[in-house]
């Protein structure tokens, strides 16, 4: 979901160093969401109204919004049966509404990338990070055929039907080369694509939640051949977290027969449940789609992980819906849970993204799929 908080920080940063008779602002162990996401100066355009998506212009940016993102996470085991993870996330952010003059530098984008993976077996987690302004050589998005590229990562285009997309990224650490096959069509988020995170605040958000994954992954000297399921997130907006919001619990399911799932929790500062919580639920064949308002379900942490900064993250969670939610969900209780503890991305501001387990309340699997939580702080929060 939100993940425009990483971008607002390294914006800021690319700022800094554009502009050098200016002190860096001291971004801390301690900095809150809120202090970097705030209400957006200028003319920029904001998620206000359902709108009609055209593919695939879609895809590619939407440059008056301030912030946007392509996301992928994958689900994948190798030939043994051994279980990893995949993350790639793109973002743009907007420096200013309209381009800043003449030429390839003067885009007035920023963009910063992350990956991830994940070898459950090994425990073990390697993430990196990249920045760069927007410029042809450099980072960018194309629609005709789709790429998106931040210097020698990019997730492109192979073939449009059905959409096919390569990722291949990666450092002297961690490596990806996955190709991303289109099985279902693509779903609409909120209402009619309008996501709504509070009052006056909403997003434009699309998902292909099933995608059949191939490829292969390297962590460190190992590689290895995977195969499996990815979920992709599309999201573009302006308006951002309000002042009594910490942060957010995201969770994207892939059922093993065949359904999905997204469930999203805002986490307020006063600690209550937040009436614009959301999620949507898939059938096996994505033909009956059912969006999930807060009176369906509540997210209830079980098990916490304590990072070396004394954070305590939440990786156990109760998913419990109420007789309200869609027939096949209504009274079920499952548990998700993280399949290694240690999932931590730290990019300046520190957020959790990784795998996670889905069982029933019998302790039966469901399936995997992958959660993020961000507002999670140190020095013993206890949140």
């Amino acid at each position: 979901m939100w993940r425009v908080l990483s971008v607002a920080l390294s914006v800021l940063l690319l700022l800094a160093c554009e502009d050098a008779s200016e002190e860096a602002p001291d971004f801390g162990a301690g900095l809150r969401v809120n202090t970097v996401l705030g209400a957006a100066e200028g003319d920029y355009a904001v998620a206000n109204a359902p709108r009609r998506f055209v593919f695939p212009a879609d895809h590619g940016a939407h440059p008056r919004y301030r912030s946007e993102w392509w996301y992928v996470t994958a689900v994948l085991e190798d030939e043994s049966g051994a279980e990893y993870g995949a993350q790639f996330t793109l973002f743009r952010q907007a420096l200013q509404p309209r381009p800043t003059g003449e030429g390839p530098w003067h885009t007035a984008q920023a963009y910063l990338a992350h990956l991830a993976v994940t070898d459950v077996e090994a425990g073990r987690h390697e993430h990196a990070t990249r920045f760069a302004r927007g410029h042809p050589a450099q980072a960018g998005v194309a629609v005709e055929p789709f790429r998106a590229w931040i210097e020698d990562w990019q997730l492109a285009e192979e073939v449009t039907d059905p959409w096919t997309v390569r990722l291949v990224a990666g450092d002297d650490q961690l490596g990806t080369v996955l190709t991303f096959e289109q099985t279902q069509p693509l779903v609409l988020q909120g209402d009619a694509g309008l996501s709504h995170k509070g009052p006056g605040s909403a997003s434009y958000y699309y998902s292909m939640p099933r995608l059949r994954t191939r490829g292969t992954l390297r962590i460190g000297d190992r590689e290895v051949t995977v195969s499996g399921l990815a979920w992709l997130d599309r999201e573009w907006s302006t308006s951002v977290l309000g002042e009594h919001l910490a942060g957010w619990n995201w969770f994207a399911l892939q059922l093993d027969d065949g359904r999905s799932l997204m469930a999203f929790s805002l986490t307020r500062n006063d600690g209550k449940p937040d009436p614009f919580d959301h999620g949507l639920y898939l059938t096996s064949a994505a033909e009956q789609q059912e969006h999930l308002s807060a009176e369906t379900y509540t997210l209830t942490p079980e098990r916490f992980w304590r990072a070396p900064d004394g954070a305590r993250w939440p990786v156990r969670w109760l998913l419990t819906f109420s007789e309200a939610a869609p027939v096949a969900l209504a009274g079920q209780t499952w548990r998700i849970e993280a399949l290694l503890d240690d999932q931590l991305m730290d990019v300046g501001l520190v957020y959790w993204e990784g795998l996670v387990g889905v069982q029933d309340a019998a302790g039966k699997r469901l399936g995997r799929g992958y959660m993020e939580l961000t507002g999670y702080l140190g020095d013993d929060n206890e949140r």
